[in-house]
């Protein structure tokens, strides 16, 4: 379970109760479930025939705004919640970013734009995703009692080291949230985790030994060689190289002089920690099965002739099966994590998204009548699982990538 601190400010905005949701605060009439794609104007919109409120995506924005100003103390809480002039927005930001107060309407108008775009579209991923979630646990029968419901808020609680009444009351309010959206947001993640458990994540021995056994060179390492050497244009260079090398002349002077190899003929033709497979076949070949510190060449190879001295080998390593285990585990359950939430995210799309219409200010990839827009525009519609953010002064930034399925929160008033 997620503090409550460290899961981001977005969320589901409803209850499933026999398959009836909850309406977000909407006072229009949801459109019907048998396919009417018209969203009502109070909402952003509709799932399943049941309405997500523009009021609630923006309580939600306002939410996701006062957590990204809480990373910069004393910085304002901007929402730009006036499309498409965004007056309210332009003035605010004048008015509490003095060194943007002088900027042209035009400029901060943009700005607005992206940040509606990035807090809007995060937000409607949640809430529609969150919808998804809690429809789909209803269909499988899995259920949540009050009971545990509050066990877990009050793991997040003290997680999160909420630890009185008052502290609780604090974190509300400087966060934004109200207990009902804490209590629904933490239904959700759990219903959430319910879902994904439908899907074990557990590695056995046989699949770390067949893993193993396939990826057996990424759990060792191959023979290394250090060593020096010329590669000369022709043979006669080559072995004036060599001549000179063995009367005692520095491998700094003779790199520099007789070397066409860009990567050593600066640093005396010095070539470290080199695989045998990473150089010329010919001279690898011959530099691997040479004695070392012993001045050898020429050798022709494909880009010329080598003359070298190989100097250090490192032998090559094997982790055996027991040493590997640890990583191997780790990574076959991060693969099966993510295939789990994979195969929780297509079973959910595949139940809702056919009902999901959204109104096309509030339009994102899981809405049914989604339209891409021309490859002209700037501002895109992000699936679900990028959570962009937005700078409290203004700009646009990007958070750590989260998504509904750790991040659903509930819903009450708007702010």
């Amino acid at each position: 379970m997620k503090s409550l601190r460290s899961i981001p400010a977005l969320c589901a905005f409803f209850v499933v109760a026999a398959l009836i949701v909850a309406g977000c605060g909407s006072s229009s009439k949801s459109s019907s479930s048998s396919g009417a794609a018209s969203v009502p104007a109070a909402d952003a919109a509709v799932v399943a025939g049941n309405p997500i409120s523009k009021r609630a995506v923006l309580h939600w924005m306002y939410v996701d705004a006062k957590g990204e100003a809480a990373q910069d103390p004393g910085a304002p809480v901007i929402v730009p919640t006036d499309p498409p002039e965004f007056p309210k927005c332009i003035a605010q930001v004048k008015k509490e970013i003095p060194t943007l107060a002088k900027e042209s309407d035009a400029k901060l108008r943009t700005a607005c734009q992206s940040a509606f775009t990035s807090y809007s579209q995060a937000v409607m991923g949640f809430l529609v995703t969150g919808y998804w979630y809690q429809g789909t646990a209803h269909k499988l029968g899995i259920t949540l009692t009050d009971a545990q419901l509050q066990k877990a808020i009050a793991t997040a609680k003290t997680e999160s080291g909420i630890k009185t009444a008052a502290a609780y009351k604090t974190f509300l309010s400087t966060s934004g949230y109200t207990a009902e959206d804490i209590s629904f947001r933490i239904r959700i993640s759990t219903l959430y985790s319910k879902l994904l458990k439908r899907h074990p994540t557990s590695v056995t021995a046989a699949q770390i030994a067949t893993y193993y056994n396939a990826h057996k060179s990424s759990y060792g390492s191959a023979e290394k060689l250090n060593v020096r050497m010329v590669l000369a244009k022709t043979q006669a260079n080559a072995t004036a190289a060599k001549s000179a090398l063995q009367s005692g002349q520095s491998w700094d002077a003779i790199a520099k002089k007789y070397s066409i190899d860009p990567t050593s003929k600066d640093s005396g033709g010095l070539l470290t920690g080199i695989t045998a497979n990473q150089e010329d076949a010919a001279f690898s070949k011959a530099a691997f099965a040479a004695p070392l510190n012993k001045l050898e060449g020429p050798v022709k190879g494909q880009f010329g002739y080598y003359v070298f001295e190989s100097l250090k080998k490192t032998p090559a390593t094997q982790e055996t099966l027991k040493q590997a285990t640890p990583a191997i585990k780790k990574t076959l359950t991060t693969q099966n994590q993510t295939a789990a939430e994979k195969a929780v995210a297509t079973l959910t799309a595949s139940q809702w998204k056919s009902s999901t219409f959204c109104s096309k200010l509030f339009a994102i990839t899981d809405c049914a009548n989604y339209v891409k827009p021309p490859a002209s525009t700037t501002a895109t519609a992000p699936t679900t699982t990028p959570t962009p953010t937005v700078t409290s002064k203004g700009g646009t930034s990007k958070k750590g990538s989260s998504s509904a399925k750790s991040s659903t929160t509930s819903s009450s008033s708007s702010k």
